[in-house]
């Protein structure tokens, strides 16, 4: 793991300096990352823990970091020792990766001295944003359609990191495999492709190099068939190929159409592969494609088995950054007691929910379905069975109570006093919890389009905590 101790916004080391001058450095905060709702993000994949935690683990000022703050000429030498001291001591909390998430739940909590907290308010964002959105966005994708995702963004990725780690939180979202051979030998999942429209045009015929591929991957031949005329001269070529592979004891694996009609020109290639006798033959899509594209394409009943979804998966193309926040929502007093805080904006999205929290999962008992999710203080009871009140915590008079249900609570001790105590799932594992989530999730809440709106609540307590520091502003 590389050290990312300078990877902040300079911001946050002007203001743990003035927590260190003003002597208040030591006192103990709380810091919640979450994302606020928007029409697009009705839910989001927590995603990135891993490398959250990697970050966090791996803290550190060498003498090269040190010397280049020195050279700001910003702050003195008391401050840069402490920097150089530097380890963290805190407690964090997450959800596990894979989670499914709503607006407002904290995805990650840090109680930490202030200047520890505050110094990873940048870094966390990033790498927790990041996965998120792109995870998100795949899950959205996956979700469109019946047919194998893989993830073939790397070439329109914003940097290389982006390409690792986005092919990371597709993987997690439901993708079966990735072009990206770092990102399949970082995380042992599974690479793919077959060829570009370049080696068709590097050979005087397509036939030509149809048949070369077949010689060198004779039991992986999946030929791109619209370099030139996908029905014309593609897939009677490539049927052609598939007979002299056949006749060698081969299985042709199918073909893959990257541009035009895609639903059109699937159909008719698929007519044309069972004519000729290659039922079992594939047909896969390429292009910009996204959830929308893939909702028409199955409207118009089109033949396809799988899709390498490249720019609209890896840059989350219609919905660019996820907006999570890193919020204050506690800190110690000079008398040692930790109190609420609270950010308080014209805007009611924009107000926070002070305290330390939890977030609990209401499901519901013959079903195994997700029925609403409350925000509490961390020292409330969880609720135990009984019939539950729970009320929208803006427009209050919409309430419901909950019967017959049990509760999870989402978030999992990370760090305790510095020290890791999660073991960390493998990426098969995490794969496989977020399926299980999104199978606790009913269809009308994983909507494309104008998806039902999932109930995150508050607890009356935590309610009342928030209403009274609001009125204690005014």
């Amino acid at each position: 793991m590389r050290n990312l101790s300078l990877l902040t916004d300079l911001y946050e080391l002007t203001m743990i300096y003035g927590y260190y001058k003003c002597g208040t450095h030591r006192r103990t905060s709380v810091f919640d990352l979450f994302f606020r709702g928007t029409t697009e993000l009705s839910y989001a994949v927590a995603c990135g823990l891993e490398q959250a935690v990697d970050y966090v683990r791996n803290i550190h000022f060498d003498e090269a970091d040190i010397a280049y703050l020195r050279s700001l000429n910003l702050f003195d030498e008391g401050f840069l020792a402490e920097l150089a001291a530097f380890r963290f001591s805190g407690d964090i909390y997450a959800v596990p990766e894979g989670s499914i998430v709503y607006p407002y739940e904290p995805i990650l909590t840090v109680k930490a001295p202030i200047f520890e907290a505050q110094l990873m308010e940048t870094t966390l964002l990033t790498i927790i944003n990041h996965q998120t959105l792109i995870a998100t966005k795949a899950s959205k994708i996956v979700g469109a359609t019946d047919g194998a995702v893989m993830e073939f963004g790397l070439r329109r990725a914003q940097g290389p990191d982006a390409g690792i780690y986005g092919a990371r939180a597709a993987m997690i979202a439901g993708c079966v495999g990735t072009s990206n051979v770092l990102a399949g030998q970082m995380f042992g999942v599974p690479v793919s492709g077959t060829h570009a429209h370049s080696w068709v045009m590097s050979f005087d015929s397509e036939l030509e190099a149809f048949r070369a591929y077949a010689r060198l991957f004779p039991d992986a031949c999946l030929l791109l068939v619209d370099t030139y005329d996908v029905l014309g001269s593609g897939v009677p070529h490539a049927i052609e190929v598939f007979k002299e592979l056949r006749a060698q004891g081969h299985k042709p694996l199918g073909i893959r159409i990257d541009s035009g009609d895609i639903a059109y020109l699937s159909k008719e290639a698929r007519r044309m592969l069972d004519e000729a006798g290659f039922a079992d033959a594939k047909i896969c899509a390429s292009g910009d494609i996204d959830e929308y594209i893939l909702l028409s394409l199955k409207a118009q009943g089109a033949k396809i088995d799988s899709y390498g979804i490249g720019t609209k998966l890896i840059t989350s193309f219609s919905m660019p950054a996820l907006g999570g926040v890193y919020k204050m929502a506690a800190i110690q007093n000079e008398q040692g007691q930790l109190v609420p805080k609270i950010k308080i904006s014209n805007t009611m999205e924009k107000i926070t929910n002070p305290g330390l929290k939890k977030v609990v999962r209401f499901f519901d008992n013959d079903t195994g379905k997700a029925i609403a999710d409350l925000i509490m203080l961390k020292d409330e009871p969880n609720p135990d069975g009984a019939p539950y009140v729970i009320f929208d915590p803006t427009e209050t008079w919409k309430q419901k109570t909950v019967v017959n249900y049990h509760v999870k609570e989402l978030m999992v001790d990370v760090f305790r006093d510095g020290r890791l105590v999660y073991e960390m799932p493998t990426l098969k594992e995490i794969t496989a919890y977020h399926k299980s989530c999104m199978n606790s999730m009913w269809e009308q809440y994983k909507r494309i389009t104008k998806p039902h709106i999932y109930k995150v609540d508050l607890s009356q307590n935590l309610y009342d905590l928030k209403m009274a520091l609001l009125k204690k502003a005014d």
